[in-house]
Order: structure tokens, then sequence, then C-alpha cells
């Protein structure tokens, strides 16, 4: 009798450009272990990574001018549902930050499981990405020790660099 082939969970990695995505690559090794998909940003860099990973990208959107950040945040959560749609992940692991949370709540939504680490550069205060997702996260995981006073369900993971 033949063996059925084993489905390999599909997961999808998010984060915003910078330090963020940075982090979120460390988890590399990974991706040979899953289907994956990578979503992040669009710059010159993230065009250039898009040769070597399975990406796709959101808009660009700092907070500094709060009307277009506003335009833009709206923008990239009907694009977050229709990515999230497409690709159909069993989990979503990010790293952060702004970016990333509306598809946190959409793969809760859908019932998926959702995966925080929260930033290397945060050692004493949390993120706002952080606080928005932590109620929803099934693991959230820190790389300080002293992040748990704010994270107290959280798992210290030590860093990932």
């Amino acid at each position: 009798m033949l063996k059925k082939k084993e489905k390999r969970k599909k997961v999808m990695f998010i984060a915003s450009l910078g330090g963020h995505l940075t982090q979120l690559l460390q988890l590399k090794p990974l991706f040979s272990t899953y289907d994956y998909h990578i979503v992040t940003e669009r710059s010159v860099i993230t065009e250039e990574l898009k040769k070597e990973y399975d990406m796709s990208f959101l808009m660009y959107g700092a907070r500094n001018y709060l009307f277009r950040y506003l335009f833009k945040f709206t923008y990239n959560c009907f694009k977050s549902l229709y990515l999230f749609l497409r690709e159909r992940p069993d989990v979503i692991v990010t790293t952060g930050a702004h970016t990333a949370v509306p598809m946190c709540y959409i793969a809760k939504l859908f019932g998926k499981k959702v995966i925080f680490i929260e930033s290397f550069a945060k050692t004493t205060t949390p993120t706002l990405s952080g606080r928005l997702v932590y109620p929803i996260a099934d693991l959230f995981i820190v790389q300080w020790e002293t992040m748990k006073v704010h994270y107290p369900k959280a798992v210290y993971g030590g860093s990932i660099y």
C-alpha cells in the first residue's frame, strides 16, 4: 500500500522593513521545513530579496504622517486579507511591527496559529505591535528575560541573532 505524502504546513512569515525583517530572516532554516511565504514592505532591498525568497509586498507605511499612514494602513489591511486568502497559511510567524498586526488578527479570525517574536531591541519596554498581538498569540516569544514582566505568559527564547 502506498503511503500518503505528508502535507507540509504552510507558514507565513511577516515583518516590517529594517530590523524586524532582519530578525525574521534569521529563521531561514525553517523555510526548508515548511511551505513558506514571506510578507514585508516593498523597497529596493526587498525587491532584491524576492529573487531568493517566495515573497509578497505590502505598502511601506511609516507613522510619521498620520493621514497618509491611516490610508496606507487601511490599504495594507485589505491587502493582508487578500494575501492570507491566496496563500492559506496554517501559521503566522512575525517579528512585528505595524505591518504584521492586521495579518495576525486575520489569522485568528480563520482559526490559525499566531507566533509573535518580540523585537530583540526591546529589553525593558514592550512594542505597540507586541501589546496588540499578545492577547491573541498562541505563542509569544521574548528575547530577553526582563520582558516577561510585560508578557507573563511569554516564552523566553533567547536571541535569534
